[in-house]
């Protein structure tokens, strides 16, 4: 057999050189690996920020929309023993009534009765009012817990109340989803609309994803002419007029909604302003309708419209119109042909930048507003302070980050195709 030294010098490299080539590799791995840990150290901060803030709070908002235990921790062997409940057609059998009895016994005992009602509550109106009576009046014992407990409240023999103890039984359930989107499961698993009187939230939905478009386009037409004012004036001109836009930003929220409060009232300043010089004769309702929402919320998101317009057109170079306008093309011609389709991105990213911050908006509408002004935050804030019910609450929010998400992605695709087009 050849040795290695005859192999080497066959190949034409020696095995000295081989040797120093392999090192030097393994030490310039080592130099990109050291480089990799270093910038992820770097970024590392942020990232834990966001898991922390951001990530994790959606994932419990997320799982806690699906997750209900409330009543299982309370009524354990009720949310045992109604699995035996096979004929959904007719009321459950003995033994369902027997362990309901008897944690409805542990738990007046233990004085959490009204945490198992609370949850009841939520699927079957009145059961908050026919759990804690029954459990006042409940015996000792008892031949037939069934007829006893039909005999103390009639609800006890109505099958949509095992239903409803069914739907909470956990550890998942749909209920909450469903309501969400005015749907409702039967005691037969059957999923239904639910009654008119009780579908809100799809309205709800709709307006505001019709505010939050109709703020995101007079933002865009009342953003643009400032934006490129901002862009072509001389730097002095340019420098006042973009204080006089980021001013709002140096007001707290909520000082600017009350100002509009003022303003806009009957006997606001605008009102008297307007009769002063005989525009009208009566004041004219601006406060506690959709145009005083609209007015408060225009002020306060403008300026997430032109900064993205602004830094996008001054990027633009004053010789294409030029250009085109040396061409033959008339100035509206050239304006709407060449200026236009590259103001594109900053359109796009400050009318998704309004529009996302304005469908989560919930001060503004909540004080200028009125009852049919209402966004879907006031009612997640609603079920998070006010009735403590985690469960609608999470699920109003991840419903409306689903479909924020879908009409992202949607509008993605669509300003994604005008701009192959255009290029």
């Amino acid at each position: 057999m050849p040795s290695d030294i005859a192999l080497s010098q066959a190949a034409g490299t020696p095995p000295a050189d081989r040797a120093e080539r392999s090192a030097l590799k393994a030490k310039l791995r080592r130099a990109e690996r050291m480089k990799q840990l270093k910038a992820f150290g770097l970024i590392a901060p942020l990232l834990a920020f966001l898991l922390i803030t951001f990530v994790v709070p959606i994932g419990d908002m997320m799982l806690r929309s699906v997750h209900d235990t409330e009543l299982s921790e309370v009524w354990p062997r009720t949310t045992a023993a109604i699995d035996q409940w096979q004929d959904r057609t007719a009321l459950p059998p003995e033994a369902v009534y027997a362990a309901l009895a008897e944690d409805m016994r542990q738990s007046r005992e233990e004085r959490t009765i009204a945490t198992a009602a609370r949850r009841l509550n939520y699927d079957a109106n009145g059961a908050r009012t026919f759990v804690m009576g029954t459990a006042r009046r409940l015996p000792e014992t008892a031949e037939s817990w069934k007829q006893t407990l039909i005999d103390i409240d009639p609800a006890w023999g109505e099958i949509e109340t095992f239903g409803a103890i069914d739907r909470a039984s956990g550890p998942f359930t749909s209920f909450f989803l469903l309501s969400a989107v005015d749907m409702e499961k039967t005691a037969s698993g059957e999923i239904v609309s639910a009654p008119e009187q009780e579908s809100v939230y799809l309205t709800i939905f709709t307006r505001t994803f019709v505010i939050s478009t109709m703020v995101t386009l007079i933002c865009l037409i009342m953003g643009f002419p400032v934006a490129y004012l901002l862009a072509n004036l001389p730097p002095k001109q340019a420098n006042l007029l973009m204080i006089m836009v980021l001013l709002p930003f140096w007001t707290s929220l909520l000082v600017r909604t009350a100002a509009w409060v003022v303003l806009l009232q009957e006997q606001g300043l605008i009102n008297d302003t307007l009769r002063f010089v005989g525009v009208i004769d009566e004041p004219i309702r601006m406060i506690y309708n959709r145009i005083g929402v609209y007015i408060a919320m225009v002020h306060i998101l403008l300026p997430f419209m032109i900064l993205p317009l602004y830094s996008v057109m001054k990027g633009i170079k004053p010789v294409y119109l030029k250009a085109a306008t040396s061409l033959g093309a008339p100035p509206v011609t050239a304006f709407v042909r060449v200026y236009l389709p590259q103001t594109l991105p900053g359109i796009s990213a400050g009318a998704l930048l309004v529009f996302i911050i304005s469908i989560g908006y919930y001060i503004t509408p909540a004080l200028v507003g009125g009852a049919a002004d209402q966004m879907i935050s006031y009612f997640i804030a609603f079920y998070t302070s006010d009735t403590v019910n985690w469960g609608m609450a999470s699920a109003l929010g991840a419903v409306l980050l689903v479909a924020t998400l879908i009409l992202y992605t949607v509008y993605n695709r669509l300003v994604g195709a005008d701009n192959i087009r255009m290029g």
